[in-house]
């Protein structure tokens, strides 16, 4: 939508940061855009530098015309179902912003869950593989809150590997950056068998097959299938995984995985049959399984 567009939505020339932000709720509400306002709200944030406190304590700010332009382009992808994120290109996740854009999932909260417990677990100088490593924001966000670890990052898609390439220069100074490698791969094709892990945490692909087209279309549509595909029963990645873990793993080494809700106990039962103790399943804030861990050569 063109400026002259919004300016006669508003009625006038001189448009306020709430007429803007007013006329944003309506366009994405009428597009069912879920979360309207919240929505309108961060992208107006995002093309006018502003913050949450503008649209209460300023909301009679003016708005320029570039700032309007910018805002009605970037309305009018949402109106589209384009994730907000891939619109902006960054994501908080664990108190840290990461680049995403369309050939990476957007990092999501239920995936803190997994970070916050590998973390329970994580001893200052371990070495870690994330598989599967999309963003990086697993790897990245275990890196930043710990002292002397080391990681890498695989994933099959060289493009994701970009974004987290991007990511660690954004994050780790030049001097630290030697802490972590990002190799394409495809699961631990690449991987050197000599190299050990203390722990090898990954979220991998675990949507089935069938399920994709019944994803909103924010998902469906935009993020790349092949980082949700899990395959006819969402478990083929983690049945190779731990079947391959073992050797990558040092004694006494952690396995990880986020999981889909309904998936916990299946996901337990590979484990256990492929000799991992102390299986457990932890559930996330909403009481849903979300991710299972257990110690590899006790």
């Amino acid at each position: 939508m063109e400026i002259t567009d919004v300016i006669k939505t508003c009625h006038h020339k001189e448009i306020t940061y709430q007429e803007v932000y007013r006329w944003g709720v309506n366009e994405l509400t009428q597009a069912d855009i879920a979360d309207a306002g919240l929505d309108a709200r961060l992208l107006l944030e995002w093309c006018c530098g502003t913050d949450r406190n503008t649209l209460l304590a300023h909301g009679d700010r003016e708005v320029s015309g570039e700032e309007v332009h910018r805002y009605a382009q970037c309305v009018a992808r949402r109106k589209e179902h384009v994730p907000l994120q891939y619109i902006t290109g960054e994501q908080d996740f664990m108190g840290l912003v990461f680049a995403v854009d369309k050939n990476v999932l957007v990092p999501r909260q239920d995936t803190e869950v997994l970070v916050e417990e590998v973390m329970r677990y994580l001893h200052d100088g371990m070495h870690i593989l994330d598989m599967c490593t999309g963003t990086g924001c697993i790897l990245l966000s275990l890196l930043h809150y710990s002292n002397g670890c080391t990681g890498l990052g695989v994933d099959v898609s060289g493009e994701a590997l970009k974004v987290a390439r991007e990511n660690a220069a954004r994050m780790i100074d030049a001097e630290g950056r030697d802490c972590v490698t990002f190799v394409q791969s495809d699961l631990f094709d690449g991987v050197d068998t000599r190299e050990k892990f203390d722990i090898i945490v990954s979220n991998p692909p675990y949507i089935r097959t069938d399920v994709i087209e019944m994803l909103m279309p924010e998902v469906r549509d935009y993020e790349p299938h092949l980082a949700l595909d899990g395959r006819q029963d969402g478990l083929f990645f983690y049945r190779k995984i731990i079947e391959q873990a073992g050797e990558y793993l040092a004694g006494g080494g952690m396995l990880f995985f986020e999981i889909g809700f309904d998936q916990g106990e299946e996901v337990r039962l590979l484990m256990e049959s492929a000799g991992y103790q102390e299986v457990e399943i932890v559930k996330d804030f909403a009481g849903l399984d979300r991710v299972v861990h257990g110690v590899h050569g006790i």
